[in-house]
């Protein structure tokens, strides 16, 4: 039997009867990834694996550093054949990481690939796969197709023109992609020459001259409203914990005065909290008047290594897990907006599962008769978006909020070969609640559970998302 078999991780009957009953054909709806619009736009045609593979993925980067791989050959000048090559030489390292299985799962869903990759198969597979990526149907348009996917969310700056986005509505392609309003750079108040440089270049998108705190609110509102006029229906925002330090509308205007005027000499945290604060308030009120969905991706420390970070940049495997205090700025925050009947529909993600059942529990303070489930404690994210780290949100999730109501399964990639990934959790809901139906945990019809996987594969984002997707 292949390593990657009909029903590789289902235990149990009963979980494979779920996987393949209710869950193996459901469409995609990929509501949060990294992919490049322009790539679907000029539906590109990769010529090899590395490019559709190893081009961006900094999962793959951090485990080849791990293995000794030196950094040309993972984001440096070595010819494409030989990064992979390099990334065949760690794959055998990475046994147990879920780089493994996302690896041989990807090979099979993609080419057909059976053998496992290593150092000898690598040259073959190489071989192989290049001439299946110069079919139509392996190009990026031809992949969403093949996947099932139905509609994507991009991530998206606010003063990105969206031309892509725009080009694949007016050229009639039949999946949605969609942009999402990201509008982080506005946060960056302690690293003001970039911060200064971005609201030059908002300014110059919007033509509303940035000189005082007003006018970067008028402008981002007028970008909210361009997003919305592309399909736009998601913000999202990363950050290390809410931002919940409230004040007067008069001392976020005197800190932007400072940073703006580049007068101030002196950082201090306490004043892009305070500015962050306003803008993620402004933002949130945004989302709620046009019926938004509000994505807040919360705790990991970015870019940790300055050495490597200056030579290659940032978002490139040197990232990790923080132990922020999350509860009460998220508790803080979400009331405020709530408070003032502005709180949008709500996805929580936090990176360090140490705050799940925090997440969990915060999720269930601000449900309101209006939505189901309308806020979510998201999939597990980032590092934890593997088979042990689904299990824990799942459960968690279970245990103190409605599983029924999930909205599923992202990405949140930057690789056309990362839908496996939506397979890999269906698998992984599958196999626990086939546990729990053979352990009498839960009634054994198809009927009850049935319906609940095929909504949380799909039918629940739908509905919950407002999107326009068949």
């Amino acid at each position: 039997m292949s390593f990657i078999h009909d029903d590789f991780l289902l235990s149990t009957k009963t979980a494979r009867r779920l996987y393949h009953s209710f869950a193996k054909d459901e469409p995609i709806l990929d509501y949060h990834n990294h992919l490049p619009p322009k790539d679907i736009a000029e539906d590109r045609q990769f010529r090899n694996i590395h490019e559709i593979w190893l081009e961006g993925d900094h999962y793959k980067w951090r485990a080849m550093r791990c293995n000794g791989i030196d950094e040309e050959l993972i984001t440096g000048n070595a010819s494409p054949r030989d990064k992979f090559l390099a990334w065949a030489k760690t794959v055998p390292h990475t046994l147990r990481n879920p780089l493994y299985h996302w690896t041989h799962i990807e090979l099979k869903r993609y080419f057909g690939i059976d053998e496992l990759l290593n150092e000898k198969t690598a040259p073959a597979i190489w071989e192989q796969t290049e001439a299946a990526l110069a079919r139509p149907e392996m190009s990026a348009r031809g992949i969403l197709r093949t996947q099932k996917v139905r509609a994507l969310c991009t991530t998206d700056d606010p003063t990105d023109d969206l031309s892509w986005h725009k080009k694949c509505a007016a050229d009639g392609f039949e999946i949605g992609v969609y942009p999402t309003f990201r509008p982080d750079k506005a946060l960056g108040l302690l690293q003001p020459d970039a911060w200064n440089d971005w609201c030059d270049k908002l300014s110059e998108v919007t033509n509303i001259t940035i000189n005082n705190f007003s006018a970067l609110l008028q402008a981002l509102e007028k970008r909210h409203d361009y997003f919305h006029s592309i399909g736009c229906r998601l913000s999202d925002h990363g950050l290390s914990r809410c931002y919940a330090n409230f004040s007067t509308d008069a001392a976020a205007a005197r800190v932007f005065d400072r940073y703006r005027s580049h007068r101030t000499k002196r950082l201090y945290p306490e004043d892009q909290e305070l500015l962050a604060t306003h803008i993620m308030m402004h933002v949130g009120r945004l989302n709620a008047r046009r019926k938004w969905t509000m994505q807040l991706h919360l705790g990991p420390v970015r870019n940790n290594n300055t050495r490597l970070a200056k030579k290659v940049g940032a978002d490139v495997g040197c990232d990790s897990i923080g132990d922020f205090p999350q509860a009460e700025s998220l508790s803080r925050f979400l009331d405020a907006l709530d408070t003032e009947n502005a709180l949008p529909k709500t996805v929580l993600y936090n990176v360090n599962p140490a705050d799940n059942y925090v997440f969990g529990t915060m999720a269930g303070n601000f449900a309101d008769g209006t939505t189901p489930g309308k806020v979510q404690f998201g999939s597990g994210w980032w590092f934890v978006d593997q088979k042990e780290g689904m299990e824990w949100q799942i459960n968690a999730l279970s245990n103190l909020g409605l599983l029924s109501r999930f909205i599923g399964m992202l990405t949140d990639s930057r690789s056309f070969m990362s839908f496996p990934r939506h397979e890999y959790f269906r698998r992984t809901l599958c196999n626990l609640l086939g546990n729990d139906i053979e352990g009498g945990l839960i009634p054994d019809d198809d009927e009850l559970t049935g319906s609940m996987v095929k909504n949380i594969c799909y039918a629940n984002a739908k509905a919950y998302l407002g999107l326009e997707v068949s």
